[in-house]
């Protein structure tokens, strides 16, 4: 058994405040990797999810799974650092309860298979109250690369008085705020259910100066909240939820083509079918010019604050 103090951490993984998921770790075998997370009110999250009634993201505890992970395969798999290594897959995804400031949560990761250079992992969350999120990840290797192409601006993803939602708009239907409100503007929203959203990516957001330093990319844990905000901007707009919540309850499957750096801007494509009880799913994916980027299907439940 192996313990990795927060320093040991970093000189492991490429993470730094604010994205640096894990506190203190331990190895249990070549199989397992346990790691612990203190949650207090500080986090710079919890800012923005939600104020009034702080939350740790459900996406969070993704990439504290994600970080667990990749403390048990990192030396195995690229020892000499010549690869990025990136979550590529997520399947079964469930949110089962909160962690709130005050809480320890433990993050616990067990390999199921590495070959191909892929490594695919069972993971799960706790606290004091239970398991929180349950999921399985798969994290693979890619080559470093960058942008090739200066973006084609002010096309028709671009903000105009045509948009249907400002961030201002979008702010007076959900509860995210900075630094956790990752959506700028919904540019198309229909009856049928099909919303456009977007997001420009900039160096100056606080993810780039603890995710990867060196190599500004957008976590994969991240492009999962946006396709779900993207969505809840579009259902807490309907005048049947105003003063509802919308919550993410799962990630049936998302998987993660390309990376995104600052500069680009991200068109988030979702597909929600009419939603007939208190939970729905959709669909939908992220593309940075005619690229896709990722993909996500999702669960959600909209309730009333006060039940």
């Amino acid at each position: 058994m192996q313990l990795l103090t927060h320093k040991e951490i970093q000189d492991i993984l490429p993470y730094r405040y604010p994205m640096m998921m894990i506190d203190r770790a331990v190895i249990e075998s070549e199989t397992r990797a346990v790691g612990l997370k203190n949650l207090t009110f500080n986090e710079l999250f919890f800012q923005g999810h939600f104020p009034n009634h702080p939350i740790m993201p459900g996406v969070l505890q993704v990439e504290a799974m994600v970080q667990t992970a990749q403390l048990l395969v990192q030396e195995k798999m690229d020892p000499a650092r010549k690869f990025d290594l990136y979550l590529k897959k997520l399947d079964r995804v469930k949110f089962r309860k909160p962690n709130n400031p005050g809480d320890r949560v433990k993050v616990e990761a067990d390999l199921e298979s590495l070959e191909n250079g892929e490594a695919v992992f069972k993971c799960q969350t706790s606290n004091n109250a239970g398991v929180t999120c349950q999921a399985k990840i798969t994290l693979g290797l890619r080559p470093f690369s960058r942008p090739e192409v200066f973006p084609e601006l002010y096309g028709e993803f671009d903000k105009s008085e045509n948009i249907n939602m400002d961030v201002n708009r979008i702010m007076s239907h959900v509860p995210h705020r900075y630094p956790f409100l990752l959506i700028d503007n919904v540019i198309v929203a229909t009856d049928e259910g099909h919303i456009v959203a977007t997001k420009n990516i900039s160096a100056n957001e606080e993810i780039f100066q603890g995710y990867k330093p060196g190599y500004p990319v957008l976590p994969g844990s991240l492009q999962a909240e946006i396709v779900a905000q993207s969505g809840c901007a579009y259902v807490l707009s309907k005048p049947e939820n105003k003063g509802k919540l919308a919550y993410f309850m799962g990630i049936d499957e998302a998987e993660y083509f390309h990376p995104i750096f600052p500069g680009d801007q991200l068109i988030c494509d979702v597909q929600l079918p009419p939603v007939k009880s208190r939970f729905g799913k959709g669909a939908g994916e992220i593309r940075v010019g005619n690229t896709i980027a990722a993909k996500v299907s999702m669960t959600f439940a909209v309730i009333d604050p006060a039940e």
